[in-house]
């Protein structure tokens, strides 16, 4: 199964808003990389206010932050003039030279860097090719693409062998 380690999380939760930001800016991250879509909100929807609140707070905490995404510009725009973050469209995720992009442009380095996203094959496994540290969460709506709910079935497998891997650490 080590093939499949590569697409691991280094974290998996329920919720990008259930993270414990304050204390990842003490343990020395400094600049947190945002999917947007089943992410923060629904796919396609607008902001909202509990993710605009998100942004607020990271700025009060000293992070700064970038929505790397595979969407067009203007979903991507209209999303970022809400919650005032950076932005890098269709990033080409999992591909690495946008991330190294986005920490770039923060000012960060793999190791004061978060990823926050609800796709294995996209998100995480891009991540973890830049050498950032990744949250898997759980996508925040059912209603995908046609593309994505393919994925989502082999993530299903990988998913499988990562708890299962999770739960033997703990019993060591």
């Amino acid at each position: 199964m080590a093939f499949l380690e590569r697409f691991y999380p280094d974290e998996y939760l329920d919720s990008a808003y259930d993270i414990d930001y304050e204390k990842l800016y003490k343990q020395g991250y400094r600049g947190v990389i945002f999917d947007i879509d089943n992410t923060l909100v629904p796919h396609g929807a607008p902001a909202d206010a509990r993710s605009i609140e998100l942004f607020e707070r990271l700025r009060a905490i000293g992070y700064q932050s970038l929505l790397l995404s595979n969407n067009k510009e203007p979903r991507v725009k209209t999303f970022n003039d809400d919650v005032g973050s950076q932005y890098i469209y269709r990033a080409g995720k999992p591909a690495v030279g946008n991330y190294v992009r986005a920490m770039e442009r923060m000012g960060t380095t793999p190791e004061t860097t978060l990823f926050v996203g609800d796709q294995l094959f996209t998100d995480v496994w891009g991540a973890k090719k830049a050498g950032i540290r990744t949250w898997l969460v759980k996508p925040i709506h059912p209603k995908e693409e046609i593309q994505i709910v393919i994925k989502r079935r082999l993530e299903w497998i990988v998913l499988f062998f990562y708890k299962r891997s999770e739960r033997r650490k703990q019993w060591r």
